[in-house]
């Protein structure tokens, strides 16, 4: 399969981003969610250690437990809105004008759709929920991005996408 047009001159094929970039660019998005998960997740994780206090110092093990119940609910709450949040991240960010994460960007990399087009939300969502598939067997669907022709991933196979240099 030939390479598509870069969409900024019909000339030039595009140049596919390799699986190093990709993985630095994951790296550093990974770091920006983690800092942010971090804000969420750590004053839940002090209630805990609260109420584990309250649980020692007190008589009334009740209170303490109903305390570190409701702490622990609120974490696990914190991890699947944190889950939601980075797929918008991924999502909204794919799909926008920029084409790319944070990460993408500082590596000088977009996703884009197999003619060179901005993609969808709903393509990026795809990608997204792909790269649960990506990841399963000991990464081989994101290791993939280094042998095949257009550097795909399984993800981006599986949605469609390719991901270039900007």
């Amino acid at each position: 399969m030939q390479p598509v047009p870069s969409p900024a001159n019909t000339n030039r094929p595009v140049e596919y981003a390799g699986f190093w970039r990709r993985f630095i660019a994951w790296c550093i998005d990974a770091i920006l969610i983690s800092m942010v998960s971090f804000i969420v997740i750590i004053p839940i994780l002090g209630l805990v250690g609260i109420g584990i206090g309250i649980s020692a110092a007190t008589d009334e093990p009740e209170a303490a437990v109903g305390f570190i119940l409701a702490a622990i609910g609120a974490y696990i709450f914190s991890i699947f809105v944190l889950e939601i949040a980075g797929w918008l991240y991924f999502a909204i960010m794919e799909s926008s004008e920029k084409m790319g994460t944070l990460g993408k960007l500082a590596m000088g990399i977009i996703v884009t759709d197999t003619d060179g087009k901005r993609i969808s939300f709903g393509r990026a969502t795809g990608r997204y929920f792909a790269k649960i598939l990506s990841g399963m067997i000991f990464a081989i669907g994101y290791i993939m991005a280094g042998f095949t022709q257009r550097k795909q991933a399984l993800h981006d196979i599986l949605a469609s996408c390719l991901v270039v240099m900007k």
